[in-house]
C-alpha cells in the first residue's frame, strides 16, 4: 500500500500568486455582498492593492531566489530569477493597465458597456444604460487574468502551464466583448479571439500529449535530463518529441502574436475596449514570451548536447517565424489608417524583434528579453491610455442646444481612431501629444528611450548566437517601422485639424434608444443616431481624465525616459534574472 506524502509548500514563494488570485476571489464576493453604490470604488482599491502587494512580495523574494531558485508544490511552480522577474513585470504592467481601465472621462463614463450580455440595439441595453448600471466584474476578471499570466511564466510543468493558459485566456475573451461603444465590433472581436484561442489551446495540449508519449513526463527539466543522459532513443526525438515541442510552441506563438498565428491581433485590438487592449497587449506578451523562453531553453539543454542537428532545425523554425513576423508587422503596419490597428501591427513587429533575440539561444537572451518586455509594455500601456482620451464629439454650430450643450460639453462619442482625425492634436493637447510621441519613439527604438536599449539587447543576443544577418534584418525592419511611427507624428504635429469634416459615424451604444410604442403597445428598439445636419458637426477633442489614466500616462512617459537615459539599475536586475534553471 502506497503512503501519500504531502509536498512541503513554501507559502512565501507562492505569496505573489496567492495575493493576486486570492484578491480575484474576494472581488467575486464583493460583487455579491457590497452595495452597488460602493462596489466600483471597492473593486478598484482591492485590485490596485492586490497588484501592489504582489509586486511587494516579488521584491521581498528577489534576493532569496537570486541566491537559490526553488521548486514549489512538487515542481508545479518553479521560481527562478527569470520567472520571478517575469512575475514582477506582469504585476507592474497590470497595475498601470488597471489605472487606465479605472479611468472615467469628465462626462462620467468608462469604457465598458452597462450590460455586456445585452444584444446591441435592444430596449434592454437602453434600459441598462439609462439605469446607470456598471460592469464592475471586470476587476476580478483582470486579477484572474494577471494571476494566470504570473503562473504561466513560472511553471516547469506543461499541464500546469496549460491550466494557466486557460486561466489567463478565458477572462480576456469576456473582457474583449464589453466595449461601451461599437458593441457589435467588440463582440465580433471576442468571438474571433475565443475561436482562434481554442484552436491554439488544442494544439498546445496535443503537443503536451506527444511529449508525454515520448518521455513519460511533462516536466521540462526532466525531459531535458532524460535526453541528455541518452536514456531515450534518438530516432524518437525526430518524431514525438519534435512534433510535440513544435505544437506547444505554436500555442505559445499564438499568444505572442507571431506570424502566421497573428490573424486575431488586429481585429481583437481594434474591437476590444481600448483599456483592455493596452492591458492585453502588454501583459499577455510578457507571460507568453517568458513561457516560450522557458520551453525552448529548457528543452534545448538536453537536445543541444545529444542531438545538435535537431536543435538547429528548431532554431530554423524560430528564425523563419521571426523574419515573417517582422516583415508582416512593419510592411502591413505602414499602410494602416487606424491608430489601434497600427499599434496592433506594431505589436506583431515587436514580437518579431523579440524572436530575433530568442533565436540566438544564448545566456544573454534571458536578461535582454525581460528588459525588452518591460520597455515595450510601458510604452504600449501609455500609448493606448492616450488613445482612450482622444474622442469624437458632436457639437452644434451656433447657439442653442441639440443633443447636448454647445461647445466643449457636446455629446462625446467613441475614440477617434482614424489617423486623419488626429491632425492638429499637438495644438489641442501638447502634453498628451508629447507623451504619445515619446511612446512611439520608444517603440521605434530611437536613442535615449527605453526602446533603443531593448532592441540593442535583442539584436546583440542574435549576433552572439551567430545570427548576425538576422540582427541586420531586424535593424532594417526597425527602420521601416520608424517610417509609420513618424507618419503619425507628422499628422499630429504638423497638419492642421479640419473640424469642418463630418466623418461617417458608426452607430454608438450611447445613442441607442427605444422608440415610441408601436401599434399594439409593444416597444421596438431602433438605432436613434441623429442625422448630422448642417447645424451639427463632429470634431475631435481630448476629454479630461479624472485622474487614473493621466497618472498612468505620466508614469509610463517618465519610465520610458529613465529606462532610456539611466538603464543601468534595471539592467543590473535583469542580468541577475538570466538564470532560468533551478
Amino acid at each position: 500500500m502506497t503512503t501519500f506524502v504531502p509536498p512541503e509548500i513554501d507559502w512565501l514563494a507562492l505569496a505573489p500568486l496567492i495575493v493576486v488570485l486570492g484578491a480575484g476571489i474576494v472581488g467575486v464576493l464583493v460583487e455579491a455582498f457590497v452595495p452597488a453604490r460602493a462596489r466600483r470604488s471597492t473593486q478598484i482599491v482591492l485590485t490596485l492593492a492586490a497588484l501592489a502587494g504582489g509586486f511587494a512580495f516579488v521584491a521581498v523574494l528577489w534576493p532569496q531566489i537570486v541566491a537559490q531558485p526553488v521548486q514549489v508544490v512538487g515542481g508545479s511552480v518553479t521560481l527562478t530569477p527569470f520567472a520571478l522577474g517575469a512575475q514582477g513585470i506582469v504585476v507592474l504592467l497590470a497595475f498601470l493597465g488597471v489605472l487606465v481601465v479605472a479611468d472615467r472621462t469628465s462626462s462620467g463614463q468608462d469604457a465598458f458597456a452597462p450590460a455586456a450580455s445585452a444584444v446591441p440595439g435592444t430596449s434592454y441595453e437602453d434600459l441598462a444604460r439609462r439605469s446607470g448600471l456598471e460592469q464592475t466584474e471586470i476587476y476580478p476578471l483582470l486579477l484572474f487574468a494577471a494571476g494566470g499570466m504570473m503562473l504561466f511564466a513560472s511553471t516547469d510543468d506543461l499541464i500546469v502551464m496549460f491550466i494557466a493558459l486557460e486561466v489567463l485566456s478565458l477572462p480576456l475573451y469576456v473582457l474583449c466583448a464589453t466595449a461601451r461603444r461599437r458593441r457589435l465590433l467588440s463582440q465580433e472581436a471576442a468571438a474571433k479571439y475565443f475561436l482562434l484561442g481554442a484552436f491554439a489551446s488544442a494544439l498546445f495540449i496535443f503537443g503536451v500529449a506527444l511529449i508525454y508519449g515520448f518521455a513519460g513526463t511533462v516536466r521540462l527539466l526532466e525531459i531535458a535530463q532524460q535526453v541528455q543522459q541518452g536514456g531515450l532513443p534518438l530516432e524518437g526525438m525526430t518524431g514525438l518529441l519534435v512534433a510535440g515541442v513544435l505544437l506547444v510552441v505554436v500555442g505559445l506563438l499564438f499568444k505572442v502574436g507571431a506570424v502566421p498565428f497573428h490573424a486575431w491581433t488586429p481585429d481583437v485590438y481594434t474591437g476590444a475596449p481600448t483599456p483592455i487592449t493596452g492591458f492585453m497587449a502588454a501583459c499577455t506578451k510578457v507571460a507568453a514570451v517568458a513561457a516560450l523562453v522557458e520551453v525552448l531553453y529548457r528543452i534545448s539543454i538536453g537536445v543541444q548536447a545529444v542531438h545538435p542537428e535537431t536543435m538547429r532545425q528548431l532554431q530554423v523554425v524560430i528564425v523563419v517565424v521571426a523574419v515573417l513576423t517582422m516583415a508582416v508587422g512593419t510592411v502591413i503596419g505602414s499602410v494602416q489608417s487606424d491608430v489601434k490597428r497600427l499599434l496592433a501591427y506594431s505589436s506583431i513587429a515587436h514580437a518579431g524583434f523579440l524572436l530575433v533575440g530568442i533565436a540566438g539561444f544564448n545566456a544573454q537572451v534571458q536578461s535582454s528579453t525581460l528588459f525588452y518586455l518591460l520597455a515595450y509594455g510601458i510604452a504600449t500601456i501609455g500609448a493606448f491610455g492616450v488613445v482612450t482620451l482622444v474622442r469624437e464629439r458632436r457639437v452644434v454650430s451656433g447657439a442653442g442646444e441639440a443633443n447636448g450643450p454647445v461647445g466643449d460639453d457636446g455629446v462625446v462619442l467613441g475614440e477617434a481612431t482614424e489617423i486623419a482625425q488626429w491632425a492638429g492634436l499637438g495644438r489641442k493637447a501638447p502634453w498628451l501629444t508629447a507623451a504619445f510621441a515619446l511612446f512611439l519613439l520608444s517603440m521605434a527604438g530611437i536613442p535615449l528611450t527605453a526602446g533603443f536599449i531593448a532592441k540593442f539587447g535583442a539584436f546583440t543576443g542574435a549576433t552572439t548566437g551567430g545570427l548576425w544577418w538576422l540582427a541586420v534584418l531586424g535593424v532594417l525592419a526597425s527602420v521601416v517601422a520608424v517610417a509609420f511611427y513618424l507618419r503619425l507624428l507628422v499628422v499630429m504635429v504638423f497638419q492642421k485639424a479640419d473640424d469642418e469634416t463630418v466623418p461617417e459615424q458608426v452607430p454608438d451604444a450611447e445613442d441607442v434608444a427605444t422608440s415610441a410604442p408601436a401599434q399594439g403597445g409593444a416597444a421596438t428598439a431602433t438605432l436613434a443616431t441623429p442625422q448630422v445636419t448642417a447645424a451639427q458637426r463632429v470634431v475631435v477633442t481630448v476629454v479630461r481624465s479624472r485622474g487614473p489614466a493621466a497618472v498612468a500616462i505620466a508614469v509610463c512617459a517618465i519610465a520610458t525616459v529613465i529606462l532610456g537615459v539611466f538603464p543601468s539599475p534595471v539592467l543590473s536586475l535583469v542580468e541577475q534574472a538570466s538564470k532560468f534553471v533551478p
